[in-house]
């Protein structure tokens, strides 16, 4: 059947607008009354009950007019509000209601004084919304209702569908069970339970379909809609107990998301990843090169940490797979962890605690000292080691620091040309070096014998940088006075017992990889990472990727975005552009960014296209992906 032998019956309250008109009516003609929370509260509670089906619809309108003392010109007021509350997704989607306006009704309980003038703008004229209308005094002020109006009384949606008579099939969209109803009396074909804005158990429990926006209604009924596949049908999981925000930024947004609190084994997650479009996870869970063949929906990985050696990267960009990081979310966390430690190490806080923790009482200043005047030399001098240099000079310590590539100094730090300077100087040696391999005991027997007798030596960079036999010998010969470790060269999976050499070390401070674990590194990378993802999702940026060309776009109005990831080859472009020639498109935006394996371009049509466009371009020899985006 074509869509237009279909007729599309509207609710208005909680569907077409996420608030429910007579509750927001209330707001404004209760703002002065002293008992306006607990009356709004009871207006609120008699507009459930009457939606529920729990008592009876006459009633429940009758109620909540006497709580509302309105008068006429609170209806303008009102207008104004119910617009800025239009539900989001039939906003974006206003084009529908203009081509297929002949086939759309609203039908409501609410009253025609505030919905007329809402949905006017949106191609639907006065006689086709069917709804009821209030009584008015003398004084203008609102005292009842029609009560022969059909819909005054209950199941009058039932009544009102009859009456009306319309050909073909009728689809019902609404949040409440007077809708549904409807489909069980015979006068609608499909319910269509409308979520965005609440979710009655009720009403789900017996739709025919759940639509969490118009985006799905449209997608299922193969309409036109401003969002090609729906948000709802992208799935993201989220591994790791990764910081409930990410879980509140992704679901706010549209998305369906699961959370699983800790990492999975290989086999485990690509069972898991059958259907997933978004994984996320910190740095445990391993995304091997078989985890990433084995997920075919797969299009984006989010690493809620820094590092990123746990992922596949070349294989995640051989399947068009972004992955995007967390490069300064803890840089903070980690800086001051650095610098607790440096001063706990110094005054040989570890030990005297220790002790007394044992019962001795040992008060001596044997082995403590300040750290102002002392040398601190960085290893390493990135986002961590950079923000390091800063605090630890307003603490009074001269800084050095080595690094690979040419950095700037900051403040009055000096740079060191090399690393046996750096290690010869250096009162406190702080690593802050990356994940590559080749990083691998880059701090070994021969650079210990280089520092100076009674270092201090932090790591809080990487377990493998340190080679721990070498460091633990330098301890008990009192070579390195002290040590404080967060990362080891083997880490367990899950929370539980754990060996390192290192264990009992009276002047060694051991922490298990929390450098960056605090409250706001955890809420900061739950912001930054899902921002990040949905600006790809969403718009196709790939702003900060870390396998990917970076391309950064305009948000289109009334265009259509085509994202294609192709093998960075010759004449790739060239057979996008003749596919789109051939199809006489106009191309209003066109971006392309490469690295030496693949090609990224972004293609913004601004008219229809055809269907068959999209099978020729994905047939484009050397294409990893396709997607129309909108």
């Amino acid at each position: 059947m074509s869509e237009h032998h279909k007729k599309f019956v509207f609710d208005f309250d909680s569907t077409l607008t996420s608030v429910e008109g007579l509750d927001v009516l209330a707001e404004i003609t209760l703002a002065n009354n002293p008992r306006k929370n607990e009356i709004i509260e009871e207006i609120i509670n008699i507009t459930n009950l009457g939606i529920d089906g729990e008592i009876s619809f006459p009633e429940s309108l009758e109620r909540r007019i006497k709580q509302l003392n309105a008068k006429k010109s609170d209806l303008s007021l009102l207008v104004k509000e119910l617009r800025k509350h239009v539900s989001s997704s039939i906003e974006r989607n206003k084009e529908f209601f203009q081509n297929y306006g002949e086939h759309i009704y609203v039908i409501s309980a609410g009253f025609k004084e505030f919905i007329i003038p809402i949905v006017a703008e949106y191609n639907i004229p006065a006689e086709k919304v069917y709804a009821n209308t209030f009584v008015f005094n003398e004084n203008d002020e609102i005292i009842g209702f029609d009560r022969d109006n059909v819909l005054s009384k209950t199941n009058g949606k039932i009544q009102c569908l009859r009456d009306m008579n319309l050909e073909g099939e009728v689809q019902m969209i609404g949040d409440g069970y007077s809708d549904y109803v409807t489909r069980e009396a015979g006068v609608a074909d499909t319910f269509f339970a409308y979520t965005e804005n609440v979710t009655r158990q009720k009403t789900i429990k017996n739709a025919d379909h759940i639509t969490p926006n118009l985006d799905e209604f449209l997608y299922i009924n193969d309409l036109p809609r401003n969002i090609s596949y729906p948000k709802n049908r992208i799935k993201i999981l989220l591994l790791e107990n990764i910081h409930p925000d990410a879980f509140e930024k992704f679901t706010n947004d549209g998305f369906t998301v699961e959370t699983v609190s800790g990492s999975l084994p290989e086999e485990e997650l690509i069972a898991k990843l059958q259907d997933v479009h978004v994984i996320g996870i910190r740095s445990k869970t391993q995304i091997t090169k078989k985890v990433v063949e084995s997920a075919p929906k797969l299009l984006a990985v989010g690493a809620f940490c820094i590092g990123t050696k746990q992922i596949d990267l070349e294989t995640c960009k051989e399947n068009g797979i972004i992955v995007f990081n967390a490069p300064y979310s803890n840089t903070r966390s980690v800086v001051e962890l650095a610098i607790g430690e440096i001063i706990m190490l110094m005054r040989s806080v570890f030990q005297r605690s220790t002790e007394i923790h044992n019962g001795e009482w040992n008060k001596t200043a044997q082995g403590s000292k300040e750290v102002r005047g002392k040398k601190l030399g960085i290893v390493g001098y990135g986002n961590i080691g950079k923000q390091l240099s800063v605090i630890a000079e307003g603490l009074g310590m001269d800084v050095y620091y080595y690094d690979v590539e040419d950095k700037l100094a900051l403040g009055n730090a000096t740079k060191v040309n090399t690393l046996s300077e750096l290690l010869g100087l250096s009162d406190v040696v702080s690593l802050h070096v990356d994940d590559n391999q080749l990083n691998k005991n880059y701090i070994g027997e021969k650079e210990i014998a280089q520092m100076k007798d009674g270092v201090h030596l932090i790591n809080l960079s990487r377990g493998f940088v340190v080679d721990i036999p070498a460091l633990t010998v330098a301890l008990k010969s009192g070579k390195i006075a002290g040590a404080a470790v967060d990362v080891y060269p083997e880490e367990p999976r899950k929370n539980g017992d754990f060996y390192t050499d290192l264990k009992g070390l009276p002047n060694v401070i051991l922490t298990p990889h929390v450098g960056g674990s605090t409250e706001e590194a955890q809420r900061d990378i739950a912001d930054f990472v899902p921002g990040k993802i949905m600006a790809y999702i969403n718009a196709g940026n790939t702003v900060d990727a870390v396998n990917f060309p970076n391309v950064r776009l305009p948000k289109q109005q009334n265009a259509h975005r085509f994202l294609h990831i192709h093998q960075n080859v010759p004449g790739i472009m060239a057979k996008i552009n003749k596919v789109l020639a051939e199809y006489e498109l106009n191309i209003s935006g066109q971006y392309l960014s490469t690295d030496p394996k693949v090609g990224y371009v972004i293609i913004d049509l601004d008219k229809e296209y055809n269907q068959d466009v999209m099978k020729e371009l994905k047939a484009v020899e050397g294409t990893i992906r396709f997607r129309v985006l909108y």
